[in-house]
């Protein structure tokens, strides 16, 4: 299958054999019937597995070209049972510029269980093979990164963690599998916070991780089961039915965001976008390389680096809303400074450029003109 056919029909069962239903039922149940102990129809209690979270963990695998899926309550327990195949001693090899929510699980945690971290910027991904020693156990890559929209060279990446033995992961939440597939370039786990793009409708929390190495499946399914950090039957139908319109939920958040980027970059008083489409983007050959397109994921900086100007531009804006997330219809501004990137120390977060005055929009999926339209009024 090609890949819209895939966000349909990818991994599913035509019909349930129950009573022919044709979108999966939502298996609203705990536990399961046996005949006899041991005898029962794949299922024996949810936490273990649920004929509708087995579903949506299907689909998202092979959207990814995976071959086993994992559905988890939110995208950071996911990365918390990716950090689970780690024990004390053990390095990691971290982009410097991630979301926030990951740089604090990794620092406040899990360097508590003995795990170190290297923060690293990976522009140029030679620079990961200067981190690596004996202890390195796994390399974490975001790309585009949050908020920088910094893209990290996926192949490389993995040729060095091939060449040392080590696993590499990636956060694929901005880019979505409709934009690009990490497991085809070389990578071992997929990761995604499901929250955003891939339910796509702002209504729901979960994370997924997606593999193609049966024993790194077993060991996180192992882990997925004995911690319990799963999703119910009602968030997995709810991301089932946004994958369905993934394909075409992409094609216009990309088109969007294309424009708005550009209405930026030609706005006197914005400084600079971040945005990989650009040409005069650092890694934008890559990003066309390793990207079908660019997403609609943008940050930009006021002239001058004023953090209450900023302030002022998020809350006169009227049809993007000003709130945490991205990846749903509708298009939403955030402040990073003060809101997802909050939990770094604003010293940390300067260095990767999370200065008082950027500004991050997630492009949704309304009528250009009328996106534009309100970033015209709000920025004055």
């Amino acid at each position: 299958m090609k890949f819209n056919t895939k966000t349909i029909h990818g991994g599913q069962h035509n019909v349930d054999p129950g009573y022919g239903s044709v979108m999966p039922p939502i298996y609203q149940t705990s536990t399961y019937s046996q005949t006899t102990p041991g005898g029962h129809k794949g299922f024996q209690y949810s936490r273990s597995g649920n004929p509708t979270r087995a579903a949506l963990e299907r689909a998202v695998a092979s959207l990814e070209n995976g071959e086993f899926g994992l559905a988890f309550g939110s995208g950071l327990a996911a990365i918390d049972a990716v950090m689970k195949l780690l024990k004390p001693g053990d390095e990691v090899i971290s982009t410097n510029d991630l979301y926030g929510g990951s740089y604090r699980l990794f620092t406040k945690i899990f360097e508590g269980f003995g795990i170190k971290f290297h923060f690293v910027g990976m522009e140029n991904a030679d620079k990961i093979e200067e981190y690596v020693n004996d202890k390195t156990k796994l390399i974490w890559v975001e790309t585009p990164t949050n908020p920088m929209m910094n893209i990290i060279d996926i192949k490389k990446a993995a040729s060095i963690a091939k060449k040392h033995n080590v696993l590499l992961a990636v956060d694929n939440t901005f880019a979505t599998p409709y934009l690009q597939q990490p497991l085809d370039m070389g990578a071992d786990i997929v990761m995604h916070s499901a929250t955003k793009y891939l339910g796509g409708h702002s209504d729901v929390v979960m994370g997924a991780l997606v593999v193609k190495d049966k024993t790194l499946a077993e060991r996180l399914y192992f882990i997925q089961n004995a911690s319990g950090a799963i999703c119910g039957p009602q968030d997995c139908f709810l991301v089932l039915r946004g994958l369905k319109t993934l394909h075409i939920r992409m094609q216009r958040h990309c088109e969007n965001g294309k424009a708005v980027a550009e209405f930026l970059a030609n706005h006197p008083k914005i400084e600079k976008v971040y945005w990989p489409g650009f040409e005069n983007h650092p890694n934008h050959a890559i990003a066309k390389a390793q990207m079908k397109d660019f997403g609609g994921m943008i940050s930009f900086v006021t002239k001058g680096n004023n953090y209450e100007e900023a302030i002022k531009i998020v809350e006169k804006l009227k049809i993007f809303t000003l709130a945490e997330s991205l990846g749903g219809v509708e298009s939403l501004a955030g402040h990073p400074a003060s809101m997802t990137h909050a939990s770094i120390p604003k010293e940390e977060r300067e260095k990767i450029g999370v200065v008082d005055s950027l500004i991050r929009l997630s492009v949704g999926i309304e009528d250009v003109e009328d996106l534009i339209a309100d970033l015209k009024q709000a920025i004055g």
